[in-house]
C-alpha cells in the first residue's frame, strides 16, 4: 500500500478561537466542538483537518515542549470562486478581528491573492484566479 495524504494537524492554544476563526472560512465544524481536546473535520476534497490543545499534545507526549507561536508553524490555503471574493472574505475576516498579515493583491502569478493570520499566528492565504 502506498500511503495518502490524509491528515492536517494544528496545535492550538486556544481552541475555541480557532475553531471560530476556521469556522468564519467556512468549514463545518459542530458548534460543541468547542469544549473537546482533539476536533476533526473533512473538506470537501477529503482531507481531513485536525485541531489539538496545547494541553493535550503535551499530555500525550509530556517530555514534548510546548509547539511555538507564531508564523511558519502551518500554512493553509483558501480557494476562493473569484478575485472579488478574496477581498470581501480578507474584509469580513479582519473586520471580525483577525489580524491582516497581507492585504490582497495582484500576484505576479495570475492570482488575486491575501493572507490572515488565524488566532495562533499561523498564515492563511486566500487566493482566486485573476483571469
Amino acid at each position: 500500500m502506498t500511503p495518502r495524504f490524509d491528515l492536517i494537524g494544528i496545535v492550538t492554544s486556544d481552541l475555541a478561537a480557532s475553531l471560530a476563526f476556521y469556522r468564519q472560512l467556512g468549514l463545518d465544524i459542530p458548534a460543541d466542538a468547542d469544549t473537546q481536546p482533539h476536533v476533526e473535520c473533512t473538506v470537501p476534497s477529503g482531507v481531513r483537518i485536525a485541531w489539538d490543545t496545547e494541553e493535550t499534545v503535551r499530555s500525550f507526549d509530556p517530555i514534548r515542549p510546548a509547539p511555538p507561536r507564531g508564523a511558519g508553524r502551518i500554512g493553509l490555503a483558501f480557494l476562493c470562486d473569484s478575485p472579488a471574493e478574496v477581498d470581501k472574505l480578507y474584509g469580513e475576516l479582519t473586520g471580525a478581528g483577525y489580524e491582516g498579515h497581507h492585504a490582497p493583491w495582484n500576484a505576479a502569478w495570475g492570482q488575486r491573492y491575501a493572507v490572515v493570520l488565524d488566532p495562533d499566528g499561523n498564515g492563511v492565504d486566500l487566493f482566486a484566479p485573476l483571469g
